[in-house]
């Protein structure tokens, strides 16, 4: 993060994600039993400190339907401290992705410029690709455009 000037966007569209961080977290999510965020303190911390410094950190999550249980924890338990800390995180059902025709990639748009193509296997991240290609970065900002005008922020999805 530390060379993003301006803004992060991320589109994620798997309904996992298999994060050594976040199997604990996870498991105690699963078995009802309370969990301190300690583990996610870092991040919280980064993200106010971001968007102190007025850089944009925004993503839009698609949801399964049903839910997996990792998006069920993901709303449940860190989606609303990171709002807190800064990061405008709005929620997409799958089906409207699948009408705005979204690609089946997470990505990153960083600072309007470059995009970052994450590389997962079995959902776990393992690498990414960096474009920096301008017809392919006005590709992805269209499809960012998209997502973005249609998602819903995240509080405002949990009231309905």
């Amino acid at each position: 993060m530390q060379s993003i000037t301006k803004s992060a966007w991320r589109l994620e569209i798997q309904g996992t994600y298999n994060e050594p961080s976040e199997r604990e977290p996870l498991r105690r999510y699963l078995e009802g039993e309370p969990d301190d965020l300690e583990w996610f303190a870092r991040w919280l911390t980064r993200i106010r400190e971001v968007t102190s410094a007025g850089i944009r950190f925004e993503r839009v999550r698609v949801l399964t339907d049903p839910l997996t249980d990792y998006l069920a924890y993901q709303l449940a338990r860190i989606t609303e401290p990171a709002v807190e800390a800064g990061e405008d995180i709005r929620i997409l059902t799958a089906a409207a992705a699948v009408e705005l025709a979204l690609p089946p990639v997470d990505f990153w748009v960083l600072d309007d410029e470059r995009v970052l193509l994450p590389t997962f296997v079995d959902h776990t991240l393992v690498g990414g690709e960096l474009i920096d290609d301008p017809a392919e970065v006005v590709r992805f900002r269209s499809v960012r455009a998209r997502a973005w005008d249609h998602a819903v922020p995240f509080r405002e999805y949990m009231r309905l």
